[in-house]
């Protein structure tokens, strides 16, 4: 499989449910809101993230390389298979197109070392 980097360092942030989506959290190279009953998640640039959000910061993105058919089977399993062997924890987003993976910055050298020794192509 092919996948790259989104730069910049990201977050993942909570809000209480029923809130309005904030301008922060739709700015930059890569951001994702979702909604439930229970709260608003944001995954934007840390920068974004205003002082005093819940929030855990310090997170690399990778996007596979897509569109993957919506009836696709087994694409997260795949990819995140080596991961899962090293114990390296993920926050995975997917959208219409393909799949984005959040992992703790201080692991993404490792992340990308297994990933590519597993048969995954990292491209620019």
């Amino acid at each position: 499989m092919r996948f790259k980097v989104i730069p910049g360092q990201f977050a993942i942030a909570q809000l209480p449910a029923g809130s309005a989506v904030p301008a922060w959290a739709t700015q930059g190279a890569f951001s994702s809101v979702t909604a439930t009953t229970e709260e608003l998640s944001v995954v934007c640039e840390e920068s974004a993230v205003p002082e005093g959000t819940t929030a855990q910061k310090g997170f690399a993105c990778l996007q596979l390389e897509g569109p993957f058919p919506l009836d696709s089977v087994g694409i997260l399993h795949k990819f995140l298979g080596p991961l899962v062997r090293e114990r390296i924890p993920i926050f995975a987003i997917s959208t219409f197109n393909t799949d984005f993976i959040l992992i703790h910055a201080e692991r993404k050298k490792l992340a990308l070392e297994v990933l590519q020794r597993a048969g995954n192509e990292l491209i620019s």
